[in-house]
């Protein structure tokens, strides 16, 4: 069982509060600089191992630029993500783009950086060449179909909207090598929050076998494979962590083999992994607002699904503190709500805490993926605050929450009055 202690302490979030009023995601540096090397330890082992951080789990040029510091690059999605990983200094091959339904202005970017160019969909390739021209490496997504398994969060991959069949992939490579693409990589990403290891390796033996197979036909070379990202956290104190050395020597023990059986070394190893990065380094800080008594107790907070999605969103659980009371018995059966007028806005459902009170503050654990970054502003609600905890007690916020004012700025209210 995994303990879930926290960073800080009751004195230090109230510091915070002081300064910057609740809700605002607070994240952990030490924490998620300690985990990152703890991931490129592990992973070393392999050949050429990169890790580009799945910048849609947390879309923060602060975050950004402590990865980069550890070694990492970025793994982007749309144009707004590129510019981030611009901003921040990561451009050229340490950027590995992966959209889908891409217009052509983002993939033009994408060449203009150098970054490693991800296609989805064979169709791509000629819409690539024709809007920006072929680049000298191209890499393409695979989905496995039925060969794989997907999981809750991202579903069975022949049902997902995502990549080349095998048989495109064929013709696709063939394309891209009599069109003068000189560097080849190929990639996946079927799963998400996934806590087998043996998954991910399995998955690593599917792309290695392919890779044989597409060498062998098409008389190329591939330089690189990503095994995607998916590696999942434990969000509930009975769950353990992924073993990180477990996965690399599994994929290490199938790339001696597949790939140096077959002499198809060197074959660089990159992962693309986000939520196990950050995730258990995030945590939303809410206030209690009221306490509800009706055919159930409800703690009503001043956080809502706006803040966290996930709950709300997949009946995610996400593991919660009472600040001051974690000593105390967890005797009383609560509804965590938040305020927004959807009756799936709730953080917790039927979860035992101590008694709670209005004022009390509650810690919302493992916010540090996919928290901050699905927020939206449905019921007028306005996105949070998020602050870095530093190694040495100290805080910065690096980003501020939005106001009234943001939420009207892209309303054109000077024409409002002569409307009819």
């Amino acid at each position: 069982m995994v303990l879930k202690t926290l960073p800080f302490t009751k004195e230090k979030i109230s510091e915070i509060i002081a300064q910057y009023p609740t809700p605002f995601h607070l994240y952990d540096e030490k924490g998620i600089r300690e985990n990152a090397r703890r991931l490129k330890e592990a992973f070393g082992i392999l050949e050429g191992f990169q890790e580009f951080f799945a910048v849609k789990a947390l879309p923060n040029p602060y975050i950004m630029k402590i990865l980069k510091e550890e070694g990492f690059g970025a793994d982007c999605s749309s144009l707004p993500e590129l510019l981030l990983a611009e901003k921040t200094g990561i451009i050229g091959e340490l950027i590995m783009f992966s959209s889908n339904d891409t217009p052509a202005e983002e993939f033009r970017k994408a060449k203009e950086l150098g970054a490693i160019i991800n296609l989805d969909d064979i169709s791509h390739i000629k819409f690539l060449e024709d809007e920006a021209g072929l680049p000298e490496l191209l890499c393409c997504r695979y989905n496995p179909g039925p060969l794989k398994e997907g999981n809750a969060i991202i579903g069975k991959p022949e049902d997902a909207k995502y990549g080349f069949t095998r048989e495109q992939l064929f013709e696709g490579y063939k394309y891209m090598r009599d069109k003068g693409v000189k560097r080849f990589g190929l990639h996946t990403m079927v799963a998400s929050n996934e806590l087998n290891p043996n998954y991910f390796i399995e998955t690593a033996r599917i792309l290695f076998e392919l890779i044989v197979e597409i060498s062998r036909e098409l008389g190329i070379r591939f330089e690189f494979v990503n095994l995607g990202g998916g590696i999942g956290i434990p969000y509930r104190p009975e769950q353990e962590p992924v073993p990180y050395n477990v996965i690399a020597r599994g994929v290490r023990e199938e790339y001696a083999k597949i790939i140096e059986a077959n002499d198809l070394a060197p074959l660089k190893i990159y992962l693309e992994c986000g939520r196990v990065i950050t995730g258990p380094y995030g945590y939303l800080i809410t206030k209690v607002r009221h306490i509800k008594h009706i055919y159930k107790d409800y703690v009503g907070t001043d956080a809502c699904m706006a803040n966290l999605m996930r709950p709300g969103m997949y009946g995610a659980y996400h593991h919660i503190t009472v600040l001051g009371k974690e000593k105390e018995q967890p005797a009383f059966k609560y509804d965590v709500t938040g305020s927004l007028c959807e009756n799936n806005d709730k953080f917790a459902v039927d979860r035992m805490l101590p008694e709670v009170k209005r004022g009390d503050i509650l810690v919302i654990h493992d916010t540090g993926a996919h928290g901050h970054a699905m927020g939206f502003n449905y019921n007028g609600k306005l996105r949070s605050a998020e602050i870095l905890l530093r190694p040495d007690g100290s805080f910065v916020q690096i980003r501020r929450a939005e106001t009234v004012d943001d939420y009207f700025a892209t309303l054109d209210l000077d024409n409002l009055a002569s409307f009819s």
